[in-house]
């Protein structure tokens, strides 16, 4: 016979959808039957007041952890990142879910962007702390020619649905959501008509990790059931069939930094993990951002590979184009169409993308972002570095499919010799790279005194490498995306990178080789 047990849930739209879909998930897998169980908690009454202004904790927990204890219910859901580090004694965390997204997502009205050029302020509704300090500082670089608007935030509290309605109503030029949480209200059909209904005429930006990382945990969900019940660990067993070992690994090393840094909803710093798999080895790339009493954190990292350190600062380069660059770019002339979806894989790509009029616009990493941004273009995302899969990763999402229609064919603008591992999309040339017939000697020389590497492309290595084979026993580095794939693919010894940010800190350490 099957058995019958009840979720707690508090009874927001996204709470109760994310407890729906656990619950079909469960009947699925072990032919059980559950039922929701709607416990209203304290930070759903508080609607006035950012929650790390207020005395007290567990604001929306407490009141779950004690149905749970008195048995009235065997399980709660939870949005992982609302679950202190300090749970009541005699209740376990019996699975962390599948997480899909962990980003934030900034929301804005079709009939705001343009505006944007003539402000001179541009309020984003929210009322996190590591948003507002990340927002505040960093957002107006990533605005169509909004680098000296000033941008400030205002308290935003609700549930999505009553959030989204605010921004429509004129609140707020923009307002920032989890991504996850709208992406589950996009996975049900009965949220999916709210949800598309509250979408209409609203574009997006998916914030890159690397700039505006998430709050620890977020996107995942933590499952909970009492210690001690009378069924020799059955439904605690039960409940394991949803952990997902990726999200266990990355949110284990987020609420490990978290807790460094003091936790609490008042910790004003972004915390993301993410795990990539390459070259049958794992790493787990970090981004840490925001301010800690009153100093700003800033850390990149890539976890998984040892690195040399150094006697003494050695001499690098690190594949900007100089004078005497061995490598040089030539636009080609190219003519786009209206309302393509554009994917920007590099910044000798502007000429080709400034006068169009895309439907959406992708770009490979925060610097391209920038400058398609200071030419006036809203861009809707970006790989931030790791590879063009993200931009894949990314336009599967259901909830952004409500805003743009992601099925149509992604057009990417990048070199004549360029292939993608994006098999649906259509490559166009708009630059060549060219060999220079000339180059001083004093680069030559310099190249030749260069100890460290860092490429940003294969191409570039190679190109180097048959000009001036004595660096082929050099040290070499690059990003972690496709770069370093095709490195790996012809066997070529290369240390991955978060970026050149850690790049350049690393080649400043010094130590024993």
């Amino acid at each position: 016979m099957p058995t019958h047990y009840k979720i707690g849930t508090r009874g927001s739209l996204l709470a109760l959808t994310q407890c729906g879909q656990v619950k079909d998930q469960l009947e699925r897998l072990t032919g059980d039957k559950f039922e929701l169980v709607i416990i209203k908690t304290q930070g759903d009454i508080i609607q006035n007041a950012p929650l790390w202004q207020l005395d007290g904790k567990d604001f929306f927990t407490k009141e779950l952890d004690e149905a749970l204890l008195k048995g009235e219910v065997d399980l709660v859901v939870h949005s992982y990142k609302d679950l202190g580090s300090e749970r009541p004694e005699g209740i376990a965390l019996a699975a962390i879910t599948k997480r899909t997204f962990a980003h934030d997502i900034l929301l804005i009205k079709n009939e705001t962007i343009p505006k944007i050029k003539s402000r001179t302020e541009f309020i984003v509704g929210t009322s996190s702390p590591r948003r507002i300090v990340n927002i505040e500082s960093k957002l107006a670089d990533y605005l169509p020619k909004g680098k000296n608007v000033v941008v400030k935030t205002k308290m935003l509290r609700g549930n999505v649905n009553t959030r989204i309605q605010k921004l429509r109503d004129g609140d707020f030029d923009a307002i920032v959501l989890a991504l996850p949480g709208i992406e589950r209200l996009a996975h049900t059909p009965s949220s999916k008509e709210t949800l598309t209904q509250l979408l209409a005429g609203i574009n997006f930006m998916i914030l890159p990790q690397s700039v505006f990382p998430s709050s620890a945990s977020q996107g995942a969900l933590g499952i909970e059931c009492a210690k001690e019940r009378l069924d020799q660990g059955e439904l605690l067993n039960k409940l394991k069939l949803l952990e997902d070992t990726q999200t266990v690994e990355e949110v284990s090393r987020e609420r490990l930094a978290f807790n460094k840094y003091g936790g609490g909803c008042h910790l004003a710093v972004g915390i993301n993990v993410k795990k990539i798999s390459r070259d049958n080895k794992d790493y787990f790339l970090h981004n840490h951002r925001g301010v800690l009493e009153g100093v700003e954190v800033n850390f990149n990292s890539l976890e998984g590979r040892s690195l040399p350190t150094f006697l003494t600062a050695p001499k690098t380069f690190n594949g900007h184009p100089s004078i005497d660059s061995l490598i040089t770019k030539k636009n080609l002339s190219v003519t786009l169409d209206k309302n393509l979806d554009i994917y920007v894989t590099s910044k000798y790509c502007l000429d080709a993308v400034s006068g169009s009029a895309p439907a959406s616009l992708w770009a490979a990493g925060t610097k391209t972002m920038k400058d398609l941004a200071a030419l006036g273009l809203w861009v809707n995302a970006t790989a931030d570095a790791i590879g063009d899969d993200e931009i894949r990763n990314l336009r599967s999402s259901h909830a952004i499919s409500l805003m743009i229609n992601t099925k149509s064919q992604l057009i990417i603008l990048s070199n004549d010799e360029a292939k993608s591992s994006l098999s649906e999309a259509e490559v166009i040339a708009c630059y060549k790279r060219e060999i220079s017939p000339t180059i001083s000697e004093d680069y030559k020389n310099d190249i030749l005194k260069t100890e460290v590497f860092y490429w940003t492309s294969y191409f570039q290595y190679k190109t180097y490498c048959e000009h001036f084979p004595e660096i082929k026993t050099k040290i070499h580095a690059c990003g972690i995306g496709k770069t370093f794939d095709t490195f790996k693919e012809n066997n070529i010894e290369v240390y991955p990178m978060s970026g050149m940010e850690e790049f350049k800190e690393w080649t400043k350490s010094t130590g024993d080789l």
